[in-house]
């Protein structure tokens, strides 16, 4: 498989797959905010919306009713998920501003064109990554600059996006950014680099009677 192939499907896959419903109980910790990364706040709206386009999309994509309650069954986790996506964007741009990395317009799109011809076209590379990683297709560009981040970030570590060193960039960046989760979306391990169902008193797991499936 192409190299820049594998860091595509690396840094976009769901990190969150099948995790249990998760339902807040007494105060919120974070009013409004879905998380808090460098100080900046990822509000829930943000989020729902983030979370909405994709939806929309996958609901343009499959117009069968049946099949579209499966894709909607088969991508219960999406809210994590995209939260998830949303935190490591920010981390993963930190560490390659730290190492003096940058990416131009030019490089996405020459990025683009060479996956566009391998999934067949622009609809084609549009689907696999709505279907695959939950990536809507008006932010395909964006998640393209992060992939080149990392490759660029990885090369300059002489490893590549599987390797400690890597891994171990992303992990400062998520300390300088103190990442905080809203407990409802679980808690962000930051020598992972990743969202882990949050462990705490005042969140409960939802009984698959009566509960209601998040986004």
């Amino acid at each position: 498989m192409h190299r820049r192939r594998r860091t595509a499907l690396l840094l976009s896959a769901a990190i969150a797959a099948a995790a249990p419903a998760l339902t807040a109980c007494g105060g919120e910790a974070h009013p409004g905010a879905a998380a808090v990364v460098g100080g900046e706040r990822i509000t829930v709206a943000q989020l729902e919306g983030r979370v909405n386009e994709v939806r929309q999309a996958q609901r343009a994509a499959v117009r069968d009713e049946t099949q579209y309650q499966q894709v909607l069954a088969s991508t219960g986790s999406l809210t994590r998920d995209t939260l998830h996506n949303m935190v490591l964007d920010q981390v993963l741009h930190r560490a390659a501003r730290d190492a003096g990395i940058s990416v131009t317009r030019k490089e996405v799109s020459g990025m683009r064109a060479g996956l566009e011809q391998q999934a067949g076209g622009t609809k084609g590379l549009e689907t696999a990554w709505l279907q695959k990683y939950g990536i809507a297709p008006g932010r395909l560009d964006d998640n393209l600059r992060l992939q080149l981040e990392a490759q660029k970030l990885a090369a300059k570590l002489g490893s590549d996006t599987t390797q400690p060193a890597f891994w171990k960039a992303l992990s400062r960046a998520s300390q300088e950014l103190h990442v905080d989760l809203n407990p409802r979306y679980g808690a962000w391990d930051v020598r992972k680099s990743s969202r882990v169902d949050a462990k705490t008193p005042w969140v409960r797991e939802a009984t698959a009677t009566g509960a209601q499936q998040p986004a």
